[in-house]
């Protein structure tokens, strides 16, 4: 969807370093007319996305924006291959399944000792989850057919949590699992709920699966909490997706899903084509796409390895005690004591809180003027149910380290000082009721207070005018 309004003669691009070579302004929204030097269209563009936030200092976002520059190498001598020429590129291929087989065994996979994962690559956790969402909507189509029974009125659970496009995917059959809440960072109990589901397929003669959407906890787990069953050693999980762009540690671009085994994966949802040489089974959503982030994950396992990667994750959790400071002798958030923290200890690394008095001040304002720091914090409402309660949200991740979290604390302190000096920005507006008339015939306005419910939830109200509509970006990160 363009969002740009439509181009006017006035809408022209103006260079200042590049004039040396381009004396005229360039047209914004058309192409130009002529060409120009490589070092001016250089100029020109590196100007321009100055004025982007700094990626490193994005505490929004959960995909990684800092690598090995020997990984930063690979991506750059590979970004030309096209990953689904296998014929032409067949080391790519072959890097491609062992990342597989790596993340299948990381998750308790039941293979044999010769026996190969059953997964894909793909551009990240939207397709991984729709390609997972496909398998259990042919199967269940399959054994409803084979039955004699309706096929075209699946069902599937979710918690309100749940991943965007899970919410697309609502008439297919499964019960889909978080672990690694994009509000909160929390794991969803998935023993408990394999558990539980066991004991209603039996009661009722179904056989409903479960999914696991791991896309951020997924690389987490299994180093952080390896006791913690969550994977393929509970029976009804059936596929996982995970984000490689995420705590997989590799830039923006790669997600994963993988199967329990073969037999979950509907073979007539495998297509071949071979108008590029040879036949070449896929199952993807996307086509030509490139490689380099393939390449990429694969350095990250092997360069990492248990050790590595367990590594990385306890120094993010380090970092996420010190923001919330929940020991001495750390100047935390929780020492301000103006701040409730919402997320829990175990769970993604990250930090969600909100303000424990809201009346005069909002969390939005606290994320609108930590920009002028460099800070992009974000500030949104909790899902149905929870909506009155508002949070601010620091994702830790592996570039974020304690300099970083004990200067954002004294960023947060200023903020909060520079607040309690202005007056507030929200007038609390108190509703008028009818004019009455006395004995004496003049006119009598009878005004009725706010109850302490009414007030706080008003505010909210008038803050959320301003940011996008939650059911457009619940769960995207």
């Amino acid at each position: 969807m363009v969002l740009s309004h439509a181009a006017s003669d006035t809408d022209v691009s103006h260079s200042t370093f590049a004039s040396p070579y381009v004396r005229t302004s360039l047209p914004r929204f058309k192409m130009p007319g002529n060409s120009i030097p490589n070092e001016a269209a250089y100029q020109i563009m590196h100007d321009e996305l100055m004025l982007d936030g700094n990626s490193r200092l994005n505490l929004a976002s959960f995909l990684t924006t800092w690598m090995e520059p020997e990984c930063d190498k690979l991506i750059m001598a590979s970004i030309n291959k096209n990953y689904v020429e296998k014929h032409a590129y067949p080391i790519t291929t072959e890097l491609q399944n062992r990342c597989v087989n790596m993340i299948a065994n990381l998750f308790n996979a039941p293979l044999g000792e010769t026996e190969t994962a059953v997964g894909v690559g793909t551009v990240g956790s939207s397709e991984a989850i729709m390609l997972a969402g496909l398998a259990f909507k042919r199967k269940w189509q399959n054994k409803r057919k084979a039955e004699g029974k309706p096929f075209n009125k699946p069902n599937i659970v979710t918690g309100a949590n749940v991943h965007e496009l899970l919410r697309w995917l609502m008439r297919t059959l499964c019960v889909a699992a978080i672990l690694g809440s994009t509000l909160n960072g929390e794991f969803e109990d998935v023993k408990l709920l394999n558990d539980l589901l066991v004991l209603k397929n039996k009661e009722t003669g179904w056989d409903t699966p479960i999914h696991v959407d791991a896309a951020s906890g997924g690389f987490i787990a299994p180093f952080l909490y390896p006791e913690l069953e969550w994977d393929f050693r509970l029976p009804l999980v059936k596929s996982i997706n995970v984000s490689g762009h995420k705590y997989g540690l590799v830039y923006e671009g790669i997600g994963w899903v993988v199967w329990r085994t073969k037999e979950d994966l509907p073979e007539e949802l495998i297509f071949h084509v071979n108008y590029l040489g040879v036949d070449q089974p896929t199952f993807t959503l996307n086509f030509s796409k490139g490689s380099s982030q393939v390449i990429a994950q694969y350095y990250q396992l092997i360069r990492l390895g248990h050790e590595g990667y367990r590594n990385v994750m306890e120094n993010c959790r380090e970092n996420m005690i010190v923001l919330r400071a929940v020991a001495e002798p750390m100047e935390g958030l929780k020492k301000t004591e103006k701040f409730n923290i919402i997320s829990k200890d175990e769970g993604v690394p990250l930090v969600a809180f909100s303000l424990k008095d809201s009346s005069s001040h909002t969390e939005f304002e606290i994320s609108h003027m930590l920009r002028r720091y460099g800070w992009i914090v974000p500030a949104y409402t909790m899902p149905p149910n929870a909506q009155h309660i508002t949070v601010l949200r620091v994702v830790i991740r592996e570039d974020f380290s304690r300099t970083f979290a004990e200067r954002l604390v004294i960023d947060i302190d200023k903020v909060m000082r520079e607040l309690d000096e202005l007056p507030s920005r929200v007038v609390h507006k108190i509703s008028l009721g009818e004019e009455k008339s006395e004995a004496n015939g003049d006119k009598l306005r009878v005004t009725v207070k706010k109850s302490d419910m009414e007030t706080p939830r008003e505010i909210i109200n008038d803050w959320k005018k301003l940011v996008p509509d939650r059911k457009k970006t619940n769960g995207i990160c």
